[in-house]
């Protein structure tokens, strides 16, 4: 039995575009090195910096925005040009030409700016790869082609804090050091994009007409009721950085805070490509309705947790409706949307939703300053509760 399963997995690899495994290593390398900063940048803003709760909330609301508004244009962009792959290889170096602005940043505004270059450049790459990704990829393994860029793009995500932890020992807690190597692994994500991605091959005859804004109503009342869903999703899944000043409010130590971003993404990445695969043979709302659960059960492990074992526990739960969710919604997104629109459908999804996580950080941090961090998570639970709630009527998938 063992040796099927270990064949069919094979076989599942082979089919796998090579496309969707260059994707995936492009994620691993910049998340490898973005994870390697953003496990130290709450503590840098707030201990080094003097910044307040309330404004490292909003200066990741204010960075994930413009990453989502940015996703619009990019997709659209996408669409008319009918070309992904120069719009991902802009994104990711722009990416790359921002991270030397955090070891260099002696105050708010250069650290600003660096997170919203980098933001840019996110937004611009994000929704062409997803749609490149559906391009690409059957309509029937679509799920696990999302699962396994998540689940690389989740393995930088706890290789990066680890990274950042040996780092912090190494060079005796000197963040800016610390931020300088984060810069190798960007380069090799810029390299691999380059070498590695390639366009869809384009059908044969006419080319189509270009895709105008006015093309957009092609997108339909699924399409609208998945986005409406993941506002709702969103706005209870604020930035991880409250998981780390959870953590360290409750005495882990600043070496050790990125062990909290290893521990949700190794979960996270553990679970993506199997929950993806799942997504291609189960009913989207079962799968979603668990997510949503496992979330609200995280916050409330979060909000009322007293110790770092039972936090650390709601961090594991934060990464396990990560992995169950994630690349779900960019599956149920890729198959509402016709494929002549699939770019300005990824990026009209992300806009909204970095709309909703812009208000989420703000009010994250916001109820943190003025009534503690219980209250932050349990906002967070309520708005999945909420989301729970609306995709239970949801028709089935």
């Amino acid at each position: 039995m063992r040796k099927e399963a270990a064949r069919m997995a094979v076989r599942e690899r082979a089919k796998m575009p090579r496309t969707v495994w260059a994707l995936g290593f492009v994620s691993l390398f910049m998340d490898l090195s973005s994870e390697t900063i953003h496990a130290l940048l709450p503590l840098f803003l707030t201990v080094t910096l003097g910044a307040s709760v309330a404004t490292v909330g909003a200066l990741d609301g204010i960075a994930e925005a413009t990453a989502s508004i940015s996703k619009v244009f990019s997709g659209w962009l996408s669409d008319r040009m009918g070309r992904r792959k120069p719009l991902i290889l802009l994104g990711y170096g722009l990416a790359a030409l921002s991270k030397p602005l955090f070891p260099l940043a002696s105050g708010i505004g250069l650290v600003l700016a660096a997170r919203f270059a980098d933001r840019i450049g996110k937004g611009l790459r994000g929704a062409p790869r997803d749609a490149l990704i559906a391009d690409v990829t059957p309509a029937e393994m679509r799920g696990r082609a999302f699962g396994l860029r998540q689940a690389m793009d989740t393995v930088g995500g706890f290789a990066g804090p680890l990274l950042a932890v040996a780092l912090m020992f190494l060079f005796a807690n000197d963040m800016r050091a610390v931020f300088w190597v984060a810069l190798v692994p960007a380069i090799l994500c810029v390299l691999c994009a380059a070498a590695g991605v390639e366009d869809a091959p384009k059908p044969a005859g006419d080319p189509p007409p270009p895709v105008r804004f006015a093309d957009l109503k092609a997108l339909g009342r699924p399409f609208w009721g998945i986005v409406a869903i993941g506002i709702v999703f969103t706005l209870a899944r604020f930035s991880e950085a409250f998981l780390i000043l959870r953590a360290t409010g409750l005495g882990l130590s600043l070496a050790l805070a990125p062990l909290v971003l290893v521990a949700m993404n190794l979960v996270y990445a553990l679970g993506a490509y199997p929950a993806g695969a799942l997504a291609d043979r189960r009913p989207a709302r079962e799968l979603l309705l668990w997510g949503l659960a496992v979330l609200i059960a995280a916050d409330a492990l979060l909000a009322w947790g007293a110790g770092l074992t039972t936090i650390f526990a709601g961090i594991l739960l934060w990464g396990a409706h990560m992995a169950l969710t994630q690349g779900l919604m960019a599956k149920l997104v890729a198959d509402a949307a016709p494929a002549r629109v699939r770019g300005s459908a990824f990026g009209l999804f992300n806009l909204a939703g970095g709309v909703a996580l812009l208000f989420a950080s703000l009010l994250a941090g916001l109820l943190w300053d003025w009534a503690g961090p219980s209250a932050t998570f349990i906002a967070g639970g309520a708005f999945a509760f909420l989301a729970l709630l609306l995709a239970l009527f949801r028709p089935r998938a």
